[in-house]
């Protein structure tokens, strides 16, 4: 069984991670990036997917980390 101490911080750091997803995703830092110049390729799809593989990334490092102690 594992203690009160890293559950609880466990939990914390996972409400932290949606936290910062729902200001990466939120619609005004969208509109944000959506109008900034773009060159060739717009910045909105590229900002979505990395911010989307990033919130993806430190979910799975969140839940694994513990794993191997």
């Amino acid at each position: 069984m594992k203690p009160f101490g890293l559950k609880s911080r466990k939990t914390e750091r996972l409400m932290a991670l949606v936290a910062i997803a729902l200001l990466l995703f939120c619609p005004p830092m969208i509109i944000v990036v959506d109008r900034l110049p773009a060159f060739s390729v717009g910045w909105l799809p590229v900002y979505l997917f990395s911010a989307w593989a990033i919130v993806i990334g430190l979910a799975a490092w969140l839940m694994e980390h513990r794993a191997g102690r």
